[in-house]
């Protein structure tokens, strides 16, 4: 049996490219098991239930490897189960020396495919600690810059402390305070929990 894993990191990403290239191979939407969460590891709804349903002489297609994952060790670790463990094949459709069916057969061609893992393994991994590295220099730039990071801060009414007041003493209900303010509740309990 064929199945196919489609993987991006975030829900707003776009799976289509993945997917055409999945129909290309035969592959139905029973047969195609899509995750939409980051590759750092296994822990992925989708990819635990096709895992469960693979068996022996089957075989997994994937785009390219750092749809599996990005995690170099993880990666090198989930193959190694698939294949020696589960003898599940795998085809990579960006990288022709990465389908088991064909290169593993032989001494020569599983050398091959192992060394071909390994780098791109490596690079899936490297590129996922420079993107940390990028967003973490941005940060600091953007902090020794002087900018706000993260949501903006409440601001309070001008008429808070009067409204709050009114509130804690039971004058007023919480809906009419937050009326009052037009602020919601989470926000009101925030600046509360400030000018005690």
């Amino acid at each position: 049996m064929k199945y196919g894993y489609v993987r991006v990191s975030t829900k707003e990403q776009n799976i289509d490219r993945q997917l055409v290239e999945m129909y290309a191979q035969g592959l139905n939407d029973k047969t195609i098991f899509i995750d939409k969460q980051s590759g750092k590891d296994f822990e992925r709804d989708e990819y635990q239930k096709l895992k469960k349903i693979l068996k022996t002489g089957d075989l997994l297609i994937i785009k390219s490897i750092d749809r599996l994952g990005r995690n170099y060790d993880m990666i090198i670790d989930e193959w190694r189960t698939l294949v020696n463990d589960m003898n599940v094949d795998i085809q990579v459709l960006d990288m022709p020396l990465l389908d088991t069916r064909t290169e593993g057969k032989n001494l020569v061609g599983k050398f091959i495919s192992d060394i071909v893992l390994q780098i791109l393994s490596f690079v899936a991994e490297n590129e996922r600690e420079n993107i940390k590295k990028r967003q973490a220099e941005g940060i600091r730039i953007a902090k020794e810059k002087g900018k706000h990071l993260g949501r903006p801060k409440l601001k309070l009414p001008k008429n808070f402390t009067i409204i709050a007041n009114q509130y804690k003493k039971k004058e007023i209900t919480l809906a009419e305070a937050l009326s009052s303010l037009k602020m919601n509740r989470s926000s009101f309990y925030k600046l509360l929990a400030t000018t005690r």
